[in-house]
């Protein structure tokens, strides 16, 4: 017997041959006509979001970003230099698309600090991230012994230093053991280590 949550999962596995696929075309004609970051009452994915630490509890709030797909932007260089010294393509961000939009959402509530965020949906242009945020100073937060710990001052402004699950992703941390020595703590300390 499989629960609601297992249906869920299930369909966004494979969205494109899901009911998903026609749901999600219907929500973005909505979804590009509304600001940037908005937040939302509950979240998308129900599943998803319960399994990285959502709860429908005071204290919590789901947010949905968009973020601009691609590499970087670099503006073309208007004084004569050799083509390889243009330094135009090939320009891409240390960072994921989704901790960039996790940051960009932590921007936006400055009292909240992201606990978690997935992957909603995609089509030509953009990516669309939903992030879970949490009221480090709510008295449920505070007297919850699962979550308090995000109260706690040395978990201020996490997501800025690559603290969630996106960013330690991208700094590496997923992988351990011979050929990753020089990741840890970071790729910026290791450096300076010997010094």
């Amino acid at each position: 017997m499989k629960s609601a949550y297992k249906y869920i999962g299930d369909a966004w596995k494979q969205p494109e041959k899901s009911y998903v696929k026609e749901l999600q075309w219907h929500r973005l004609i909505i979804w590009r006509k509304q600001p940037t970051t908005v937040r939302i009452p509950r979240p998308t994915r129900l599943n998803r979001a319960r399994s990285l630490g959502y709860k429908a509890k005071q204290g919590y709030i789901v947010a949905r970003t968009r973020i601009r797909k691609g590499k970087r932007r670099k503006p073309y260089p208007k004084m004569g230099r050799k083509p390889r010294k243009m330094g135009h393509v090939k320009y891409t961000a240390k960072k994921s698309l989704q901790w960039i939009a996790e940051e960009r959402v932590a921007r936006k509530y400055p009292n909240m600090e992201v606990l978690n965020s997935y992957w909603v949906w995609s089509d030509g242009s953009h990516e669309y991230f939903e992030v879970i945020l949490v009221d480090r100073s709510h008295p449920v937060i505070k007297a919850d012994p699962k979550i308090n710990w995000i109260s706690e001052p040395t978990n201020r402004g996490r997501v800025h230093r690559g603290l969630t699950s996106a960013g330690k992703k991208s700094r590496g941390l997923r992988n351990k053991g011979i050929g990753t020595e020089k990741i840890r703590p970071s790729i910026r300390s290791h450096d300076r280590r010997g010094k």
